[in-house]
């Protein structure tokens, strides 16, 4: 029996608690449609959005906020958008990688295969990224609106509480 298989899927929470964290050196909560869209998209799946920021683009700040949610035990998922591509700005995967425990580099796989029929070879320049620590699941992806669409339909609205069921069992 593998895990996608419908009584695990079942036996997944109905609620997941998500902190969504915009990477950003110009974004505003006004301009975050990334941010907008993750937030407005976890509360329609019936998650709570337990916390929202918008951080610089600069490793200690990414860090910190990082930090203080996997800090709180009622933070079962954190999802970042921004700072995963190649320019010297981006920084978000470089925090991220340092702080897991358990790489899934599933979906990073999974991602860039999807964005691959959207934006062709482009799509090798995310370094979007996933993993696990300190008992919570933390997902980095990039900060385009299109990006956040193609997770959270291709993979993260259909799974996210089962995936966090699975950190659970």
């Amino acid at each position: 029996m593998t895990s996608g298989t419908p009584s695990h899927r079942a036996a997944a929470p109905d609620r997941v608690r998500v902190a969504v964290l915009t990477v950003s050196d110009t974004r505003t909560r006004d301009t975050d449609a990334s941010g907008s869209y993750l937030r407005e998209s976890l509360q329609a799946g019936g998650h709570e959005v337990a916390a929202y920021a918008i951080v610089k683009d600069e490793p200690a700040a990414i860090e910190a906020q990082l930090r203080a949610w996997l800090a709180d035990p009622t933070v079962q998922a954190v999802i970042t958008t921004g700072g995963t591509g190649i320019t010297r700005r981006d920084g978000t995967v470089e925090v991220v990688e340092r702080l897991l425990e358990k790489p899934l580099p599933g979906f990073g796989e999974v991602f860039r295969m999807l964005s691959y029929g959207q934006v062709r070879g482009a799509a090798i320049l995310s370094r979007a990224t996933a993993g696990v620590t300190q008992g919570t699941l933390v997902f980095a992806l990039p900060g385009s609106l299109n990006a956040v669409q193609t997770a959270w339909e291709g993979i993260l609205r259909d799974d996210l509480a089962h995936f966090v069921h699975e950190l659970v069992r």
